[in-house]
């Protein structure tokens, strides 16, 4: 998991040192095929029921699951996030960041900072005998102390030798209530915020998932290993990303 986890996050940096405006999402999506490959890995997502592609790219008010294509090119003052997920050695890592593409205007600079700040809150919350709702209590209270909404429909998983494994989870909750979490345990935690009000839609791919006001959504997701004192994060950077691109 933890080979797993460095790989996903190397990939990750990889891409984001590229981002930058005129650059098409196919483009993002031939960078991750690339990488993992040299990396000895493969693209977890690559064919994960039926999805066409080794990476989601979601920008601006795609809030996940949206499909790299070569018509669909990266424009200054987007927001776009990117969520890799690795399978090394029969295991899996997954990680995303919401990259900021040239000028951005200040409340879509300001949902993407409060998205990075809740996932640094849940995360926060790990430790063997925490409960899930401790995690989404932590992050739905700062996203609504910043004035943002929180997605509800999707939330973090486990992750180990499957991509997707129990249990959900949420990014809302209340503290003391829900799993009881016990050192061992791999899950992600990967809030989703957004500017309007948090409703979706599914766009007719089956796939990409929408604002439906058409308002910005943020993301950011690590993989995280329960310990007895807290947690590890598997997917950490050696270094922090640059997430404002030309």
């Amino acid at each position: 998991m933890r080979a797993a986890g460095r790989v996903a996050a190397a990939t990750l940096a990889h891409v984001g040192e590229r981002l930058r405006g005129g650059v098409t999402t196919a483009d993002i999506d031939r960078w991750v095929r690339e990488d993992t490959a040299r990396r000895s890995a493969r693209p977890s997502q690559l064919g994960y029921k039926g999805f066409p592609a080794a990476v989601c790219t979601s920008r601006n008010h795609v809030v996940c699951h949206g499909i790299p294509t070569a018509r669909e090119r990266v424009e200054p003052g987007d927001i776009i996030n990117v969520d890799v997920t690795s399978e090394f050695q029969g295991f899996h890592g997954d990680t995303s960041a919401t990259f900021l593409i040239g000028p951005v205007d200040a409340r879509a600079r300001a949902l993407v900072d409060a998205t990075r700040r809740c996932l640094a809150a849940g995360i926060a919350e790990v430790r063997a005998g925490a409960r899930l709702g401790d995690i989404g209590a932590a992050i739905e209270a700062l996203a609504r102390a910043e004035g943002f909404g929180v997605v509800r429909d999707f939330g973090g998983h486990g992750i180990g030798r499957r991509m997707h494994m129990p249990p959900h989870v949420s990014h809302t909750g209340a503290r003391g209530r829900g799993l009881r979490l016990r050192a061992g345990m791999a899950i992600t935690i990967e809030p989703m915020l957004t500017i309007g009000w948090p409703a979706l839609e599914l766009l007719a791919d089956g796939w990409t998932v929408v604002t439906a006001d058409g308002s910005p959504s943020a993301q950011f997701e690590h993989t995280v290993l329960v310990t007895e004192t807290g947690c590890e994060i598997l997917t950490a950077q050696d270094a922090p990303l640059t997430l404002a691109r030309p």
